[in-house]
């Protein structure tokens, strides 16, 4: 069992830290191969473990990339709070009431990266306006800052495009900001998590290990390999959270 969750936790690691969505694989390997857990545990182990790898791939992209800190900082500290109300709500809502709405969002996410292959691939300096910046800041710092609190998986891709969409990064620098308010929102909700006697420590510790790894190494070759790397990454993680939203969806109804 601890095996496979550290391969789970290396490879969820390195998802993130390219372009998000790592809580994809490792929350449900958690719930399938941990069934002992309480579903509220499985949430705040899986944080304990992302919370180490985001800030380890935030560091990783602060030392190599620009950031913008008048749009990741304002978003983070908003993040930290409403992804403790999101978590404070957790298990409250049942899964047939978002996931259509989720997919609905993905599906339209990865038409719009396909029919826009240059998106993402420039900077795009002149979308930088207070109005954006504002929208970038309200986004990602409290309607996916609360998701990622209330369910999780997939957090860091909308975190990715709404700095993409909304002020013009590129893929890359929007990876690095994303990685900052993603780290916030994972702290937000362990702390949350914690108070409520739901994480597994010892379990989380040693995933946190292999997370930090697979961050270091993912944060590495995003940085090296640019956009168009990431780009690719994008749609494979955005079809990989439809399929699998979509089956589970499909297995409730």
């Amino acid at each position: 069992m601890i095996a496979t969750l550290v391969v789970a936790a290396f490879a969820a690691g390195w998802i993130d830290a390219v372009v998000g969505g790592g809580g994809l694989l490792l929350l449900p390997a958690l719930l399938v191969v941990a069934p002992q857990l309480h579903p509220a545990t499985a949430l705040g182990t899986n944080k304990l473990a992302a919370i180490c790898g985001t800030s380890a791939a935030a560091v990783t992209y602060a030392r190599k990339t620009k950031i913008d800190w008048s749009v990741a900082g304002p978003s983070a500290a908003l993040a930290l709070l409403c992804a403790g109300c999101g978590a404070l709500l957790a298990g409250g809502i049942p899964a047939s009431a978002y996931r259509p709405v989720i997919i609905g969002v993905l599906i339209l996410v990865a038409i719009f990266v396909t029919v826009r292959p240059q998106m993402g691939l420039i900077e795009e300096p002149h979308k930088r306006t207070t109005i954006r910046r504002t929208a970038a800041i309200a986004t990602a710092g409290a309607v996916i800052a609360a998701y990622d609190g209330l369910i999780g998986p997939g957090t860091g891709t909308f975190l990715v495009l709404a700095f993409t969409t909304l002020i013009g990064a590129d893929f890359v620098h929007g990876s690095a900001m994303a990685k900052i308010v993603n780290t916030a929102t994972n702290l937000g909700a362990l702390i949350v998590f914690a108070a409520t006697d739901h994480v597994a420590w010892k379990l989380g510790a040693g995933m946190a290990v292999a997370n930090v790894a697979g961050a270091l190494l993912g944060a590495r070759m995003a940085l090296s390999r640019g956009a168009g790397f990431v780009r690719v990454v994008l749609l494979i993680v955005v079809l990989a959270l439809i399929a699998r939203l979509g089956w589970l969806h499909w297995q409730d109804s």
